[in-house]
């Protein structure tokens, strides 16, 4: 596999589940709109979180379309510490919603 398709593919694959996570967040967001008032301030805070990790990386993907050559490599380690921070942030705020 060249190294343009394997970035491609990589990329792909990276995005296909940021979107699902991103529709699973926006159940989130559903549910903690109904919460209580006391609680919602709790859920924002997380969703805020959320929210922050979700751009974290989406402009890590971006790099990725950008780069050239090998450069895309020392990217993918960036978006994977930045999907692991979401995935993390994500659960936490998923426990705490779920629990309402």
């Amino acid at each position: 596999m060249s190294n343009n398709s394997e970035k491609a593919a990589y990329q792909e694959a990276v995005e296909a589940r940021a979107q699902a996570l991103a529709a699973q967040i926006e159940t989130l967001k559903a549910k903690a709109k109904v919460a209580k008032a006391d609680a919602k301030v709790k859920y924002q805070e997380q969703l805020d979180t959320l929210e922050t990790k979700q751009t974290e990386l989406n402009v890590k993907l971006e790099s990725i379309k950008g780069s050239a050559g090998n450069a895309w490599e020392e990217i993918k380690t960036g978006v994977e510490s930045a999907w692991s921070e979401l995935q993390v942030a994500f659960d936490k705020a998923k426990s705490e919603i779920d629990k309402a």
